[in-house]
């Protein structure tokens, strides 16, 4: 397995859609597996894959957050096909903008079809962290931040503070 770099923001790669994968095939599974292995060193609690350079419809999940044994699930071309009427709130952060948090909000609940390692048609519900995690990492697929859910102010203070960060890494 390899570690990853994942990109950090504003940063043009990020903004692009990903494309469908035909099939999980050996490749996409060692794909998912280097993801996993670099989100949980990161440390974050998901990854999707255009925040590594890939553009294919491919996340990683895992909200035990080292709580307990890892439950790590995989998900490749997901898509919501219901949502709740409510909504919640919650503190999010992204490994492509790190050390940046805010509040978004989004529906409450959502069940997500999606192909599995094994390349088979599966569908879960999800609430909670789980839900917005996985909304979280499926607005990456279609070139969508966290920041781009924020006020236009908060997302600029966010994005200047990044690029500053960037430019003196580089020097």
């Amino acid at each position: 397995m390899a570690i990853l770099p994942i990109i950090i923001a504003p940063d043009p790669k990020l903004k692009k859609k990903a494309e469908a994968v035909k099939a999980v095939d050996p490749k996409t599974v060692e794909l998912m597996e280097n993801m996993l292995e670099t989100m949980y060193l990161a440390p974050g609690i998901g990854l999707a894959a255009p925040q590594i350079g890939v553009l294919k419809r491919v996340i990683v999940l895992d909200i035990t957050k080292g709580n307990g044994p890892p439950d790590p699930i995989c998900m490749a071309n997901p898509e919501i096909t219901w949502c709740s009427d409510d909504s919640a709130t919650h503190e999010e952060g992204c490994l492509s903008l790190p050390e940046q948090y805010d509040r978004v909000t989004r529906p409450a609940k959502i069940r997500v079809s999606f192909l599995n390692k094994k390349n088979v048609r599966e569908e879960c519900e999800a609430d909670g962290l789980l839900a917005t995690c996985i909304q979280h990492e499926m607005d990456h697929l279609t070139g969508t931040l966290f920041v781009d859910h924020l006020s236009h102010l908060k997302r600029s203070i966010i994005l200047r503070k990044l690029k500053k960060l960037k430019k003196l890494n580089a020097s």
